[in-house]
């Protein structure tokens, strides 16, 4: 068992998240991940209500009495959304983890503070984990370049982005982005890290409420199977490379191009609908990090998390050896 500052400040076995991950993010997958030893996140905007999302939590709570958390995430939408009823959702459950992501968390972070919550907030560059370390938050996951969905405007890769992190803040850092091993895990622990996050192994997994087609696209993808989105509106996202996603890039970088000319295509609801629960794989927009070429199967959520420690601890061992 490899024991850090983040198992011990949130009460898990093993260093290992399951971030949020809109349309994913449930009780059948995260009830599997906190019975695994790892911290999982339900994500809140995944249900279309907070009163759904309060049925969501009772729905995991029945499945598991592990610890687990629910997902935030503030971003700018066609409808507007009742973020402080969701908030108040969440605390009213009595959630003792939350994770932001997004936009700046001041707000929410305050109220969570305030009845008890433990934060986590995501980000991609060190000047926002420093902000959001200075609004009082927990722990900071740290998104590198090889991450799913958005990466940030600065393509600072893991491998410089996770000592940066760790060097200027007081706070443990979660690595996040291409990571799917155990030699990854280690890896973010020799860089400093607390923890890792994952969210494309995750979907590979078994209990992940998602058609069969998208895991084993996902095994079957290399490193190469990802593309950049929306980069010529500054909102950078990582997918899976298909059909959907070139047309996307082809369109976006016409002269005079906006948005508006790929909503349709970009659609959340499209993308969740066609791929995610009917399997069209060339249909829709759906998220994937360059760790698709590390994921060899599709496991169950206990198997990952165990395969990942005991090969950790194998590569930490290993390289104490190399040391005499």
């Amino acid at each position: 068992m490899i024991s850090t500052p983040f198992t011990e400040l949130f009460g898990v076995d093993h260093p290992i998240v399951c971030g949020g991950m809109t349309g994913v993010g449930t009780a059948e997958l995260i009830s599997a991940v906190a019975e695994a030893g790892a911290l999982g996140f339900l994500t809140a905007l995944t249900q279309p209500t907070p009163e759904a999302l309060a049925r969501e939590i009772a729905r995991c709570r029945e499945r598991t009495d592990r610890p687990f958390g629910v997902n935030l995430t503030v971003l700018p939408t066609l409808k507007p959304v009742p973020y402080a009823e969701y908030r108040a959702a969440i605390i009213e459950s009595g959630i003792r983890v939350v994770e932001t992501a997004g936009s700046n968390p001041a707000e929410h972070v305050a109220d969570f503070k305030a009845a008890g919550v433990k934060v986590i907030h995501k980000a991609v560059a060190v000047r926002h984990a420093l902000k959001a370390q200075g609004l009082g938050v927990d722990a900071v996951s740290i998104d590198g370049f090889e991450c799913a969905g958005h990466p940030g405007e600065e393509d600072v890769p893991g491998l410089v982005l996770i000592p940066a992190a760790v060097r200027r803040l007081d706070i443990p850092v979660i690595a996040s982005g291409g990571i799917a091993t155990g030699g990854g895990l280690a890896a973010a622990l020799a860089l400093g890290a607390c923890a890792v996050s994952m969210g494309t192994r995750f979907v590979a997994s078994a209990e992940a409420p998602v058609h069969r087609n998208v895991k084993d696209q996902i095994v079957a993808n290399d490193e190469r199977a990802t593309q950049l989105v929306f980069r010529e509106f500054g909102n950078t996202g990582r997918v899976a490379r298909n059909a959907i996603s070139e047309e996307i890039v082809a369109r976006s970088q016409r002269p005079g191009a906006a948005f508006e000319d790929v909503a349709e295509l970009a659609s959340g609801v499209r993308g969740r609908t066609r791929v995610l629960e009917q399997g069209q794989m060339d249909d829709g927009l759906w998220w994937a990090g360059q760790a698709q070429g590390l994921i060899e199967s599709v496991a169950t959520c206990r198997e990952i998390v165990s395969g990942i420690v005991a090969d950790a601890e194998k590569t930490i061992a290993r390289l104490a050896d190399l040391r005499g």
